[in-house]
């Protein structure tokens, strides 16, 4: 019952972040790119340097990391994709091998068209250096899950065999 419940919590925020990577990739350009330029001019307003320089200066800096940004987007979104295929996937009794295998293929494919349904939406393309990052993503994420299992399963053993 308590598994079923887990499996059901963990289905139903791998649904929220489906509807979360789809609504960003809807965005057009412009909706999508003014996102992304706000995070950046609220970024170079924290660096004096670049605050007093001139607008122009600025201006390409702020492009720059704009750029930045949306690579960071990508990225974090996709880790926390992979952190909640592989906690799900935990919860099944499979080899190790196996549970990292559906959880990257789950990732990779949702990346795949994800990228191709922003061949469809205006001033948006697909790129495949982004499904790229979004598998290095979806790996992270992977890695941080199994990291973090092994460490409780290590704090669990060691608690229980120091018990006299």
């Amino acid at each position: 019952m308590r598994l079923n419940i887990i499996r059901g919590t963990l289905i139903m925020a791998l649904m929220a972040i489906f509807v979360t990577i789809f609504g960003f990739s809807n965005q057009n350009s412009e909706i999508s790119g003014g996102l992304s330029h706000k995070v950046a001019n609220f970024v170079v307003e924290f660096i004096p340097n670049i605050k007093n320089m001139p607008e122009e200066e600025k201006k390409d800096i702020v492009d720059r990391i704009e750029k930045v940004v949306r690579k960071i987007a990508h990225y974090s979104i996709y880790t926390l994709l992979g952190i909640i295929l592989m906690s799900l996937m935990i919860t099944y009794k499979l080899k190790e091998l196996d549970r990292i295998a559906v959880s990257l293929i789950i990732g990779v494919i949702y990346a795949s068209t994800d990228e191709i349904h922003q061949a469809f939406v205006p001033g948006r393309g697909p790129l495949i250096t982004d499904v790229m990052l979004d598998t290095v993503g979806v790996l992270t994420g992977i890695c941080i899950t199994m990291l973090v299992c092994k460490i409780i399963c290590y704090i669990c053993r060691h608690k229980y065999t120091n018990i006299t």
